[in-house]
């Protein structure tokens, strides 16, 4: 299945579904009130951050790919819940609040409610420290639950979920959080994804999963380069991100064009799309992209 839903709204989705446990948790942070609400940076057109959204690989995908293939549950690959006081600041909250949906999502397909609640609490107390707790309401928790057992109704509710956000944060001039929101869901995904493959590098499909984000990680580099001469944060974020495609740069992504085809499924005449993606990657390119990934989490979460 094409990853197609953005971190966030992963995210988004699975703190929805442990809010009925009854974890309400504000937690009283060391806040500056005026970074809390400053506008920073240029408006990013909707259209140009929903084409780059639909690309971003979701928590969800990835970490079903990494059950199925055997992958034991792991808490000591994730950001633990307890670093939450760390983050004080906009810059801060606004990446790890897409850090932890990702944490979330992993310890959701693991059914591991204890973690996820404490995930859940900390992204809680991130959400309304940005101004946008008010997202996460009852009748989306209600139609999560409904659907909950439902992989794509699910990834729906979330990819609605993120829009929604987005939105508001555009029309508040705040895209640059809905930037470092991506950001951070991305990098904790290909940090999970690393560490697995690292152990499993026999594992194709998951080497492969690894290669696809070279693309993926281009445009969240061309979104961040829209700030880089209005906030020092993203321009630094900028640089090692930069630093992590030079190790993408080593893959190769060959397309081949086929022409398509018409097949009948169930009564129903559908084109069959017959072109093909090679991905060329090797255990090395794995391991220079592991340790890129990590050096700029361990800055984040820090």
């Amino acid at each position: 299945m094409v990853m197609r839903v953005l971190v966030i709204g992963c995210m988004t989705a699975f703190m929805l579904s442990f809010i009925g446990c009854g974890s309400s948790n504000k937690e009283a942070e060391n806040e500056d009130t005026e970074d809390s609400v400053e506008a920073q940076g240029p408006s990013i057109d909707d259209q140009t951050i929903s084409a780059i959204l639909e690309s971003i690989p979701s928590p969800l995908e990835i970490s079903v790919l990494l059950k199925e293939s055997g992958t034991k549950y792991s808490s000591s690959i994730l950001n633990s819940a307890d670093n939450l006081s760390k983050y004080n600041n906009n810059y801060k909250k606004a990446l790890n609040l897409g850090i932890y949906g990702t944490d979330l999502g992993y310890t959701n397909i693991y059914q591991q409610n204890q973690d996820g609640i404490k995930y859940l609490t900390s992204i809680k107390s991130l959400a309304d420290g940005l101004n946008i707790g008010q997202f996460f309401d009852v009748e989306t928790i209600g139609r999560l639950a409904t659907n909950s057992k439902n992989l794509d109704s699910l990834l729906l509710i979330t990819t609605q979920n993120f829009n929604s956000i987005n939105k508001y944060l555009q029309t508040q001039s705040r895209a640059n959080l809905s930037v470092l929101l991506l950001t951070g869901g991305w990098l904790e995904a290909m940090e999970i994804t690393c560490q697995v493959a690292a152990s499993n590098p026999k594992n194709k499909e998951l080497l492969e999963k690894i290669g696809e984000q070279k693309i993926i990680l281009e445009n969240i580099v061309l979104l961040l380069g829209f700030y880089k001469d209005t906030d020092e944060n993203m321009a630094s974020l900028l640089k090692d991100m930069e630093g992590l495609k030079a190790a993408f740069d080593k893959i190769n992504i060959v397309y081949t064009y086929k022409e398509s085809t018409m097949e009948v499924v169930n009564g129903v005449a559908v084109i069959k799309d017959n072109s093909t993606t090679t991905i060329q990657i090797t255990t090395e390119d794995v391991e220079n992209i592991r340790k890129a990934t990590q050096l700029i989490r361990t800055k984040i979460i820090s």
